[in-house]
């Protein structure tokens, strides 16, 4: 059996290389090296402006109401000009955490009617939670 000189420098420089790009690539971080702060927005849709919208502010167990948020509709519909102000005071939140050295790391988001309505009848609440971290 006849070895090609040039195959088997080939394949020994693939090889060195695979090695050493796993060998030394960085280890991720595990969660017990970060601390987690999340806040949560819900935002009414309840017709006529009879809801609640609230951003809620967690950090390590402890939990406070924060700012009020308008609801999307009032009297007379939705109502753009509150969406545009919710908008706002969350981008300011995340901004005054982003200035702090917390990290977004993960955002999830649902809809929730209440029990026996249909998602389509006009009741019911959206809510976001944003979960950040910093490494301790």
């Amino acid at each position: 059996m006849k070895v090609d000189l040039r195959s088997l420098l080939l394949g020994s420089a693939f090889a060195l290389t695979l090695f050493i790009g796993y060998s030394f690539r960085p280890q991720p971080a595990g969660d017990d090296q970060y601390t987690y702060r999340q806040f949560s927005t819900i935002e009414s849709i309840v017709p006529g402006g009879l809801g609640r919208s609230r951003v809620i502010i967690s950090d390590q167990g402890d939990q406070e109401v924060g700012k009020d948020l308008l609801n999307f509709y009032s009297m007379v519909g939705i109502n753009f000009k509150n969406i545009a102000n919710n908008d706002r005071i969350i981008v300011e939140t995340i901004n005054q955490y982003v200035k702090e050295g917390w990290e977004l790391h993960m955002v999830t988001a649902g809809v929730q009617s209440p029990a026996g309505k249909d998602a389509g009848s006009g009741n019911g609440i959206f809510i976001t939670r944003y979960l950040f971290r910093k490494a301790v």
